[in-house]
């Protein structure tokens, strides 16, 4: 065999193994891309989940509440307020700015339930507060496990060389579920009667 034709094949095969390994790679990169996506998405139906069950279980007990503390307007109506606007948001930065709004209302609830004793024996509050501190709990579980995955998407995102596959597919940062006032969700509202 002639030593130019040798060459020649040699140098075309390790073009191939080099464009398969690029396709192999970009293929891979796509893929985990996607399903870092994927994972971003279905953490964040859970939250969008929890927080509209602690909005329905809401006017419940503001109803509760109001029975027993009817002047207490201004406390049942942040409460109201922070409600529709959670309802309101569609998006983690927007769900973000409610939730800290959700969590002040309801610490005001809490405290403003403190100094009615026939409130704090009601079975029905009791139960409904328990309830809120299950759904507080559940929506805590979902935003780290949504944060944890948009620290991974974001982290690749921005790194070379899947940067790039990202922007050719339209995946980019997601934003974060957090607060201006990390203090108002790193605990759920909690009150021992």
């Amino acid at each position: 065999m002639d030593t130019g034709l040798v060459t020649t094949l040699i140098v075309i095969g390790v073009v191939v193994v080099v464009l398969v390994v690029i396709g192999i790679w970009f293929w891979s990169s796509q893929k985990s891309l996607v399903a870092l996506q994927q994972r971003v998405d279905t953490a964040w139906a859970e939250i969008a989940a929890q927080l509209h069950e602690r909005a329905e279980l809401l006017p419940t007990i503001v109803d509760t509440v109001q029975g027993h503390a009817a002047h207490e307007k201004s406390v049942l109506t942040a409460v109201t307020d922070a409600r529709a606007e959670t309802l309101a948001a569609h998006d983690a930065v927007a769900a973000s700015t409610a939730e800290g709004h959700m969590q002040k209302a309801l610490k005001s609830v809490f405290r403003v339930a403190e100094g009615y004793p026939q409130l704090q024996s009601s079975q029905s509050f009791l139960e409904l507060q328990s309830r809120l501190v299950s759904t507080e709990d559940k929506i805590q579980s979902a935003r780290r496990h949504y944060n944890g995955g948009v620290r991974e998407l974001n982290t690749k995102v921005r790194s070379f060389p899947a940067s790039s596959i990202a922007k050719r597919r339209g995946v980019g940062p997601a934003p974060f579920f957090e607060t201006a006032e990390p203090a108002a969700i790193a605990e759920p509202p909690r009150v021992q009667f």
